[in-house]
C-alpha cells in the first residue's frame, strides 16, 4: 500500500525533474552582450556580458598562485564612428609586497596568439579615458586588478571569436605566457555574439 509520504516523494521527484528538464532546454536565458549609453560622453558601449578568462601558472612563488587575465571585447560608438578595443582585467593570487613586479609590468607588450598566429596588440592606455568612456565597461575581477585597453579590428576580433586556441604572451624581457582557463562556454558564446552585433 502507498503512503502519503511516498506520494508526494514521487511528485516532488517528477517536479524536480521537470524544473531541471526545462532550466537545460532554456539556457541562462540572460543577454550574451550588451550595450550601453555613457551619459557623461554620449558614446554608446557594446561589450560582451562575460570576459573570457586566461591564466599563468606561478608555482615559483606557491604552490597554488596564478596570474589572471580577464578579456573581454569593446565597441566605442561615437556618433557612429565605432572603435574596438579588448579590455584586460589583470590581477594574481599573489600579493603585491610578496611580487617581484607589478600587475602592469609588461603589459605595454602584449601578444595574442590566435590558433598559433601572433596577433600583436597596440595598448590604448590604462584608464577610462583611453576608451573616452567615463564609467567602467567590464566589473574588475577583483579590486586591485589592473585595466588595460588595447586597440584592435572587428576583423580581429572575429578571429578569436572563432578559435579553437587562445593564448597570451606578455613582455619582452621575461615573457610570461596565459592559456584558457578551461571550455568556458558562456564566455565564448559572449565573444562569438560580439562578433556578430559588431560594425565595422
Amino acid at each position: 500500500m502507498t503512503t502519503m509520504l511516498q506520494i508526494l516523494r514521487e511528485r516532488s521527484w517528477l517536479l524536480l525533474c521537470l524544473i531541471a528538464a526545462l532550466t537545460a532546454c532554456s539556457g541562462n536565458g540572460g543577454p550574451l552582450v550588451t550595450q550601453t549609453l555613457d551619459t557623461r560622453t554620449g558614446v554608446t558601449v557594446l561589450r560582451a556580458t562575460a570576459p573570457l578568462i586566461l591564466y599563468s601558472d606561478n608555482s615559483a612563488y606557491a604552490a597554488h598562485a596564478r596570474d589572471f587575465v580577464y578579456l573581454g571585447p569593446v565597441e566605442i560608438n561615437t556618433m557612429g564612428v565605432r572603435s574596438h578595443f579588448l579590455w584586460l582585467g589583470i590581477w594574481s593570487t599573489i600579493r603585491d609586497d610578496e611580487r617581484l613586479s607589478t600587475n602592469r609590468d609588461g603589459f605595454e607588450s602584449v601578444v595574442l596568439f590566435v590558433d598559433g598566429e601572433p596577433l600583436p596588440l597596440e595598448i590604448a592606455g590604462w584608464t577610462l579615458d583611453a576608451i573616452g568612456v567615463s564609467e567602467p565597461v567590464y566589473v574588475k575581477p577583483v579590486a586591485s586588478a589592473a585595466e588595460a585597453y588595447y586597440h584592435v579590428t572587428l576583423d580581429q576580433v572575429r578571429l578569436l571569436a572563432t578559435a579553437q586556441r587562445i593564448d597570451l604572451r606578455v613582455g619582452t624581457a621575461w615573457p610570461r605566457t596565459y592559456e584558457l582557463w578551461d571550455q568556458q562556454g558562456a564566455a565564448r558564446a559572449a565573444l562569438e555574439e560580439f562578433a556578430r552585433r559588431g560594425f565595422d
